[in-house]
């Protein structure tokens, strides 16, 4: 571990922006954190605090978006059913692995995802208990063993057509059931140290000042650009902290383990740029004026369907 010092400065760093980012989307706070965290920390030190800290951050951020229960809930309860095995089956493979594994699985699970995510990969999805309830399991397990469930969860959401008030009562649902579910088993396990308490406090007074923040600024910026920009951060985080942790396992060696970042980065830029290029021919397509007492016919429908902007990975699906 590096010298405390510089492990709680760029624990904090991180933190702040973590809170910024849950309180403007909803979500973000375990996975822009964990990551970073990791390279100085275990799961077994840094899981307890980070699942605290989410307890109060999913209650306000449910509170907040409570009007949009009413329309959520019965799609989201087959979610938080399977979650409960989930969370007993992560919480006791925490226990048992030794840490360097737990991370390198933690990484190879969530780099798939955010990468999907910033894909903006597209299924609508229908069915409820069908797919929910073993939705449900897998995200337990996920968030016990790294505390991170936001990637997963806002693919699902966002290929189920919630819109945005739902969006964010839905993960806020399941995020309250799965963080409070996660700390009572915490609790029972006796995972709860004197080291995750100190990390605690360096955790609380970041999320005191980030979430209110985030909640506040996102009003006024581009959600959709904001959240891109967040996913690729989180993707290059992930993909430094699995280089590292293939060399602290003797797995790879350095530098020939940094591939995995290189490629991540590359990946990810081609994403970014397919993102960016896609809003960019929308603003231009939005500013397109067609000429006045332009006459019906193909020509002019063609002219019509230029007008329309591409469609938005990031806007959820109207099913």
């Amino acid at each position: 571990m590096p010298p405390l010092d510089t492990a709680v400065i760029v624990l904090a760093g991180i933190a702040v922006f973590a809170a910024f980012m849950n309180g403007a989307l909803g979500y973000g706070f375990s996975s822009l954190t964990v990551p970073v965290a990791l390279v100085f920390y275990t799961n077994r030190i840094l899981n307890p605090a980070v699942v605290l800290v989410e307890v109060v951050t999913n209650f306000y951020v449910l509170f907040i978006n409570l009007k949009g229960v009413a329309a959520v809930w019965k799609r989201v309860f087959p979610i938080v059913t399977g979650l409960l095995p989930g969370i007993g089956i992560g919480a006791l493979v925490l226990t048992s692995l030794q840490p360097g594994w737990i991370k390198l699985g933690t990484y190879t699970l969530i780099l798939p995802l955010i990468l999907v995510q910033a894909a903006g990969w597209r299924r609508p999805i229908r069915s409820t208990w069908l797919v929910g309830l073993p939705f449900g399991t897998a995200l337990g397990v996920l968030y016990s063993v790294s505390t991170i469930s936001g990637p997963p969860l806002a693919i699902l959401f966002n290929n189920q057509g919630l819109v945005k008030t739902e969006f964010r009562a839905g993960l806020a649902l399941v995020r309250v059931v799965e963080s409070s579910v996660t700390a009572i088993v915490y609790y029972q396990l006796g995972l709860f140290t004197a080291e995750s308490g100190k990390l605690l406090w360096v955790f609380v007074p970041c999320v005191a000042v980030g979430v209110p923040l985030g909640a506040y600024v996102i009003r006024h910026l581009d959600a959709a650009t904001f959240r891109r920009v967040c996913m690729s951060f989180d993707a290059w985080v992930v993909g430094f902290g699995f280089s590292r942790v293939l060399i602290e396992l003797n797995l790879i060696e350095s530098p020939w383990a940094y591939v995995v970042l290189a490629l991540t980065i590359l990946v990810d830029a081609y994403l970014l740029y397919i993102f960016f290029a896609r809003r960019a021919a929308s603003k231009r397509s939005q500013t397109t004026i067609l000429t006045p007492g332009a006459p019906s016919g193909p020509d002019n429908r063609v002219a019509s369907e230029m007008t329309e902007p591409p469609h938005d990975p990031f806007a959820p699906l109207n099913t």
